[in-house]
């Protein structure tokens, strides 16, 4: 995929170690629910099938989990965090050590996980080891320092009072997780919410359960007591409801589609009122100006879209480029896309893998169909590829225009839309004519251009001259229907406590 002067502008990580034969043809061990540290069956008895978006063959069988089980798991979860737990009196530095532990042994583990993740949800082997593996290391030894350090004020209160502040665990928080990070989001939910306290109910989607269900196995190997981390396999529509209207749930937090997150929040309300924080879809406008480096804008460009076949809810799925090099700008573009190679995504030579499942491979390609018919230009790509598996040709459109499905519709896919500008304000209008607000980004020289774009631009990250630089130090979330909240960073981090006001009458006080 990357071009010489791609790796010149986007450094790389270091290569993915060879993947040994047995894994390969990996054996799945843990496919049933984890609650209060032990493997259940459904209490239904029903199973579901897992898929390889690559081949299309069964992987295994898991156990389904709905409303029974998710009762089950958060009165396991209410146990855990009683006055009193072992969970409640652990000191908060210990919170942090198991959290370090746990990365101690996803680190060990790392390489299966990264297999697991690429046979499971079609990733290439390398961007799991590499990207996803990496990211989760990372997340999990920032909040893990974060444990002992999360704290109040003291207040200045009239009169004399002494007045100070606590920052609390919430609660039991369910959690919901999306297919297309599957690992990732799981350890962007639980870390936060373990390092200030709270203990968790957390749904993997069940087109990817298969890494969420084995880290069941290394939370107990780390020690966290029984109850702390639940995992509940199973559908949106049984599992991911109970949770989001359970009555004793007392944060969810979801990363997924807008469509979904509004029912979540409409369940919140009808249930207990309990928090939600949201992180939803995303149609991001990326600005190339004609005084940009060329070579990096088409490089982070073409990335920031076709990176996980463009299954990222950052996608750079608007680039709007100025006029004088848009011809350029498309050329160097579809010269990139050209070069993807498409096929297994364990295999070393490969940089494009499957769409996750046939329902998302269908609807990808009649938002093709509806981009030639309203009048887009087809530079590359179009279409399907091989014959087994839910591969899609790496797809490039110009002379997109606002009014077109592709240019408001997230597509979710390996779609490039690159669409024309003139004008400072025409752009910054345009740009921000969504009902999302997840990311944007602007290539430019101009110091002046950039920062009046990055006050303009209504979304929660704005990248300069790069994309989709997110790290766990930095506050991640949307602007309008791309979610509330914020995850990563001390932002996320206060998304799991309540503050707490405590004012003590005193004798007298004294400055």
């Amino acid at each position: 995929m990357s071009t010489e002067n791609t790796k010149k502008q986007i450094p790389e990580s270091k290569s993915a170690p060879a993947l040994p034969a047995p894994l390969s043809d990996l054996k799945i061990k843990y496919t049933k629910i984890f609650i209060n540290n032990e493997w259940h069956d459904s209490t239904s008895g029903k199973k579901f099938t897992v898929y390889n978006p690559a081949t299309g063959d069964k992987i295994c069988e898991v156990e389904e989990g709905d409303k029974e089980d998710v009762d089950k798991a958060v009165k396991a979860a209410r146990k855990a965090f009683q006055l009193g737990s072992p969970w409640r009196t652990m000191d908060a530095s210990e919170r942090g050590r198991l959290l370090y532990k746990l990365a101690d042994l996803i680190e060990r583990d790392r390489l299966l996980l990264a297999t697991m993740e690429s046979i499971d949800g079609g990733k290439l082997f390398s961007t799991a080891y590499n990207m996803d593996l990496g990211g989760c290391l990372r997340t999990l030894r920032y909040c893990a320092g974060w444990a002992d350090k999360v704290q109040g004020r003291t207040i200045p209160m009239d009169g004399n009072f002494f007045t100070f502040t606590r920052l609390e665990p919430i609660g039991v928080c369910g959690q919901i997780i999306p297919w297309n990070f599957p690992l990732v989001m799981f350890v962007w939910k639980i870390a936060p919410a373990l390092c200030c306290g709270n203990t968790v109910v957390i749904k993997p989607a069940e087109e990817t359960p298969l890494t969420a269900i084995y880290m069941g196995s290394l939370i107990k190997e780390a020690g966290f007591p029984p109850g702390v981390v639940n995992i509940v396999p199973g559908f949106g529509s049984t599992a991911g409801a109970a949770i989001s209207h359970h009555m004793d749930i007392d944060k969810v937090s979801f990363t997924g589609s807008t469509q979904v997150g509004k029912l979540i929040k409409e369940a919140a309300g009808k249930s207990n009122l309990k928090r939600v924080t949201l992180e939803l879809g995303g149609k991001s406008p990326n600005i190339i100006f004609a005084d940009a480096d060329l070579d990096s804008a088409v490089a982070f460009a073409h990335n920031g879209l076709f990176y996980h076949q463009g299954q990222c809810c950052i996608a750079s799925s608007r680039i709007f480029v100025e006029e004088p090099i848009y011809e350029e700008f498309v050329r160097r573009s579809v010269e990139q896309a050209k070069k993807i190679v498409l096929g297994d995504p364990l295999s070393s030579c490969v940089n494009q893998g499957p769409q996750i499942n046939k329902a998302q491979f269908h609807k990808i390609l009649d938002l093709i169909e509806s981009g030639k018919k309203e009048g887009a230009k087809l530079e590359c790509g179009g279409g399907p590829w091989g014959d087994k598996g839910y591969f899609i040709q790496p797809t490039v459109f110009s002379n997109v225009t606002d009014g077109m499905r592709i240019a408001k519709e997230e597509i979710f896919g390996p779609v490039q839309q690159i669409m024309k500008f003139k004008t400072v304000d025409e752009v910054i209008e345009r740009a921000n004519n969504t009902h999302y607000g997840l990311a944007a980004a602007v290539f430019t020289k101009d110091l002046d251009k950039a920062l009046t774009f990055a006050t303009a631009l209504q979304a929660g990250t704005v990248w300069v001259n790069c994309y989709s630089a997110v790290s766990a130090q930095c506050p991640f979330g949307g602007f309008k229907m791309s979610g509330n909240g914020r995850e990563l960073g001390e932002y996320g981090i206060h998304e799991y406590t309540e503050v707490k006001t405590v004012t003590i009458k005193i004798p007298q006080k004294n400055s």
